[in-house]
């Protein structure tokens, strides 16, 4: 790639796939934290597990999700994305996934936030389900980019 990054392109694209790795390794823990912190509401262990999902949010979620989107920028700018350059619809069809999928982050951050205040509201069944989320998230991300389809 020839763009303002030059060589550093492939350094700035390893980087953003390192933290992505790190952003969606929060993904799928915190859900497990959520039926675990749902399942203790009203018990002593509830405050441990929302010391956890605490501490998840701010070692590992929160700096991630900022260095995906920076250096994901980079690189999107790095390929045209916003200079019109043709051949990129596989970029905008990951790029509406990955803001669903920090859709999802944020839902996520909130639940653990209002389990920590002692309420529920989703079934354990429902919310293991909405555990899978960046699963399937992760997988269109991922064959949009190595495939490119269009």
């Amino acid at each position: 790639m020839t763009g303002f990054l030059g060589n550093a392109y492939l350094w700035v694209k390893a980087f953003h796939i390192v933290f992505v790795i790190f952003w969606m390794a929060g993904l799928f823990l915190l859900p497990r934290y959520l039926v675990h912190h749902q399942g203790a509401l009203g018990k002593p262990e509830a405050a441990a597990w929302e010391t956890r999902e605490a501490l998840l949010r701010r070692m590992i979620l929160t700096p991630s999700i900022v260095i995906v989107w920076l250096l994901g920028l980079a690189l999107a700018v790095n390929l045209g994305l916003f200079d019109g350059q043709p051949g990129l619809g596989w970029l905008h069809a990951k790029l509406l996934f990955v803001v669903a999928l920090n859709g999802y982050h944020g839902w996520a951050v909130g639940y653990s936030k209002k389990l920590a205040r002692g309420l529920g509201g989703i079934s354990l069944r429902h919310l293991r389900l909405l555990g899978e989320v960046p699963a399937l998230g992760v997988i269109v991300i991922v064959v949009l980019a190595v495939v490119k389809p269009f």
